[in-house]
């Protein structure tokens, strides 16, 4: 089965299908078509966040199989206090931690302009992937933490709150860290574009 087929809609509707995202896990932890369920609700947002973070769809698809895969083995400790997806987006961001000091690169977050959207226009998708490219250049000028917590964000959608509970940072800390990066692209993009509209 192709890695990417994952994100077109299961032809058939499982009883775990229409389990809430509260209840899910709980089943899960029984349950494999549950667990199932939620690979297949959560694995977008798993795959953007790495694919954000590493630039490589390799790498990519191979640190979202084992984000799942740990998941799996750990989903017993999942306590159900907060989303599951924060839950599961900590151990995303352990794994992206763990295959940079493996690899000890810098973060290369190329990533957007490869992830194209289908919805919008062929004009449109040409300036997008243009703007993208000068953002993933300008991010690579970011400290791993500002870097993380945009990642985060934007790239996996989890509110601020959220980003603390995975970084281990107050919501004041995480808005400081995304308020700083934006700035900073802000300033990178502004000396690397021919006008500052353009982005």
């Amino acid at each position: 089965m192709n890695f990417l087929s994952l994100y077109q809609p299961s032809p058939r509707r499982t009883d775990s299908a229409m389990q809430s995202d509260e209840t899910l896990p709980q089943i899960a932890q029984r349950d494999s078509a549950a667990f199932a369920e939620l690979y297949r609700r959560n694995l977008r947002a798993v795959y953007r966040y790495h694919f954000s973070r590493v630039s490589n769809i390799d790498d990519a698809q191979d640190l979202t199989a084992q984000t799942f895969l740990a998941a799996q083995e750990a989903i017993s400790s999942f306590q159900g206090r907060g989303k599951f997806l924060t839950w599961l987006m900590g151990i995303a961001s352990r794994k992206a931690a763990d295959y940079f000091r493996r690899k000890r690169i810098t973060l290369p977050l190329e990533a957007a302009r490869q992830v194209e959207d289908h919805s919008i226009a062929p004009e449109a998708f040409a300036n997008q992937q243009l703007s993208l490219e000068q953002v993933a250049q300008a991010l690579r000028h970011l400290t791993a933490d500002r870097a993380e917590a945009i990642a985060l964000q934007i790239f996996s959608g989890l509110s601020v709150a959220e980003v603390g509970q995975i970084m281990g940072k107050s919501e004041a800390a995480v808005k400081m860290l995304v308020c700083r990066a934006l700035k900073d692209l802000r300033k990178h993009l502004e000396t690397t574009c021919e006008s500052p509209d353009e982005f």
